[in-house]
């Protein structure tokens, strides 16, 4: 009997110590996380924790891109970041200053997934102490992509900006760019990876002086070999040359309706006698948001000088509860001045909606349409922020095609 109580002590110990422990904490700061791909490559990111509004907040951070995202939930020691747009979440349990879980992606006829895992404090993305840069990727390459296990092949432009180890930069297709991508050179490696809510992507490649060879991967399971060969002089397609009408046609005619049930039809007062920007997107196309917050600020500059920007959205779901709801969402996200009609589903309808049409080759595109109510031009694809130069060549030259259209 005479041992019970210290027995009986050490066990009520034991359980105060435990009832005192505090729970896993998400820590302010930087973070860096993994993804698994179905062939076990890791594809890192970044991203910070922080306070606004006395919530917590998250940031993906891809060089000089910061995606915030206030759609994150914390439960006992599940954490769920949700992304506003592309409907993929990130699921994991918190743990001491890491997280391990599932990265999901949900599609209208399957789900996705990835293994996640990070880690609390970590600034690096590939290498913490990479070795000393044997060559500088700054500058412009000509590149060709080939899709594994087939002869598919796309034409696309490198554009990168080296300082020391780190990189960053995008490429640029006849069809819109890959975004924000950051890296660096470890040696004679190039490695630069992006995840901005929707498919993280890694591009690898091993540098011999001006050429590149490598892989890209994109989610659980795209891979591509790709090259490239330094080229100041690299180029692409005509982006005004790739999506014409019909032979004979030089107007459009539909009408969709708007988020509320209004049908909409350029024949409507508002765009008579109007310069009007016809924007095609849909809400799980990453280059679309770049051109809507463009268009966006865009429209509230030259609305009062006779421009109208109407957007025809065409999304993953036929049933048009859900491709509403999709559409909403992206309209709250990015505060839209202009009006998003409901048009169709996907490629696949587009021609089917837009008859005058002969071809159609890429979301985002855009067609200008002038006063008189005929088709000025139609652009295929957008350079976004991460392009650079080609970014602020575009919009200098949409600016003047639309002033001068202003003027007529």
């Amino acid at each position: 009997m005479r041992y019970r109580f210290p027995i009986v002590c050490v066990f009520i110990c034991i359980l105060i110590a435990g009832c005192g422990r505090k729970p896993a904490q998400l820590d302010n700061g930087i973070w860096r996380g993994t993804f698994q791909t179905d062939s076990t490559i890791e594809i890192p990111f970044n991203f910070e924790v922080y306070d606004s509004a006395g919530t917590k907040q998250i940031a993906f951070i891809n060089g000089e891109e910061r995606l915030n995202i206030n759609e994150l939930q914390i439960e006992g020691d599940s954490v769920f970041f949700r992304t506003p747009l592309y409907e993929t979440e990130i699921r994991a349990k918190l743990g001491d200053k890491t997280l391990e879980g599932t990265w999901v992606r949900t599609l209208p006829n399957l789900t996705q997934s990835m293994p996640f895992t990070a880690e609390y404090g970590a600034d690096w993305r590939f290498v913490k102490e990479p070795k000393a840069s044997k060559a500088d990727v700054s500058g412009r390459w000509s590149v060709v992509f080939t899709k594994e296990n087939t002869k598919d092949t796309t034409l696309a432009i490198g554009e990168f900006v080296q300082e020391g180890n780190l990189v960053q930069g995008t490429f640029l297709t006849n069809y819109g760019d890959y975004r924000f991508l950051s890296g660096e050179v470890d040696g004679d490696m190039l490695r630069i990876s992006a995840y901005g809510g929707m498919s993280p992507s890694l591009f690898t490649a091993t540098i011999s002086g001006d050429a590149m060879t490598g892989d890209m991967y994109s989610g659980p399971a795209n891979h591509s070999k790709w090259q490239a060969k330094k080229d100041p002089n690299a180029a692409l397609a005509d982006a005004y040359s790739l999506t014409k009408l019909k032979e004979g046609y030089n107007t459009l005619s539909f009408e969709f309706p708007d988020t509320e049930g209004n049908l909409v039809s350029l024949s409507d007062d508002r765009y008579k006698n109007k310069v009007v920007i016809l924007q095609f997107l849909g809400s799980w196309c990453p280059n679309c948001m770049d051109e809507t917050i463009y268009l966006n600020s865009f429209y509230r500059k030259y609305k009062e000088k006779g421009a109208e920007v109407l957007a025809l959205a065409y999304e993953r779901y036929a049933e048009p509860e859900r491709a509403k709801k999709a559409v909403t969402n992206l309209m709250d996200r990015f505060d839209m001045a202009y009006p998003v009609l409901l048009t169709g589903y996907t490629n696949s309808q587009v021609l089917e909606s837009l008859p005058e049409m002969e071809s159609f080759n890429a979301f985002p595109s855009t067609i200008i349409i002038n006063k008189k109510g005929e088709v000025h031009s139609i652009h295929t694809g957008f350079n976004g922020p991460a392009t650079g130069q080609a970014y602020v060549d575009y919009i200098t030259q949409f600016e003047q095609t639309i002033i001068e259209l202003l003027a007529e």
